[in-house]
């Protein structure tokens, strides 16, 4: 690298002085460098460096088994020493400045069965209907109980559950009002069994004087500061309930149940569309998600049970 190494060395110099890069960033940045000066034909001189140079670099990382990350980073690595370079005119254009970085692939979320949720519920509802314990146990099991229910039944983000308010349900109709991410409204279908254990939920609160009147009291009180059920509280409760019911706790949390609703819907049928507004995605490239966790499943459907598999 030693016909390259006092153009590096000037970055690298810049990098301290005017951003105070820390030495490890230091150490990086010179190590990605050098893999591209490496990569180059020997003789090739900087100014002569063009984006097909670029490509055959980044190409290279990809066959030699680059995560996307690194190969994201050393691209980032790129285009600030060549912007520099262009600044500092020892180049005419940066190669690399056209170049896209590689996208991260999602990861599919973790998704539970009808099976694991129904034992989650099961579960849930013997601790509600146990007469045998004291009224604030009771109000505790019925509480979480109805907040499952309700997760399950329509798949609110857990800081939308825990946060309910009187005033943003509609008995009579079965829906939720939700204000959720950037302000942006919608209305969620509550379901008839959870509309039930909510309205039981509601008057044993009103039998032992726990007061839910106003619109804006809270559903799920507690004596904490914020006046209802934190949602690290709720996470903590449903892990517990998890390990009692014998499920992995690591495949069990609020967020979890929440795929489960989109996905457990979009099994038996139901219109992608429909499901975005429900979860309250602004993007329904987000909602697509759930399509490739189908995809999966109808492989591993294939690979299992056709008999030319």
């Amino acid at each position: 690298m030693a016909r390259s190494s006092k153009y590096v060395e000037g970055f690298l110099e810049m990098l301290l002085a005017e951003r105070s890069a820390a030495e490890n960033t230091i150490i990086s940045y010179r190590k990605d460098l050098g893999l591209l000066f490496d990569f180059l034909p020997i003789n090739l001189e900087v100014n002569d460096i063009n984006v097909e140079h670029i490509r055959g670099f980044l190409a290279f990382q990809v066959a030699t088994g680059a995560e996307v990350s690194t190969q994201a980073r050393r691209l980032s690595v790129l285009k600030q020493f060549f912007k520099f370079l262009s600044q500092e005119k020892h180049i005419d254009n940066n190669p690399a400045d056209i170049i896209d970085a590689p996208k991260k692939t999602r990861p599919l979320p973790k998704i539970m069965s009808v099976d694991e949720v129904n034992q989650l519920l099961f579960c849930a509802k013997t601790n509600a209907e146990n007469p045998q314990q004291t009224v604030a146990k009771i109000q505790k099991h019925k509480r979480f109980y109805c907040l499952l229910e309700i997760l399950y039944a329509t798949g609110l983000r857990v800081s939308e559950l825990v946060g309910l308010r009187l005033g943003q349900v509609k008995l009579d109709e079965g829906m939720l009002f939700i204000k959720g991410k950037g302000g942006r409204e919608r209305v969620v279908p509550l379901g008839y069994a959870a509309l039930d254990i909510l309205q039981d939920y509601l008057l044993f609160a009103k039998q032992n004087g726990i007061k839910i009147e106003r619109a804006n009291s809270f559903l799920f009180q507690s004596r904490g500061a914020l006046g209802h059920i934190t949602r690290q509280g709720f996470a903590k409760e449903l892990k517990l309930l998890a390990q009692k019911t014998g499920l992995d706790i690591s495949k069990i949390s609020p967020h979890i149940l929440r795929h489960a609703f989109a996905s457990h819907l979009l099994e038996n049928g139901a219109d992608l569309r429909a499901v975005q507004q429900m979860l309250g995605h602004s993007d329904i490239s987000t909602t697509q998600i759930y399509t490739h966790i189908l995809d999966e499943r109808l492989k591993k459907l294939v690979f299992d049970y056709h008999p030319l598999a």
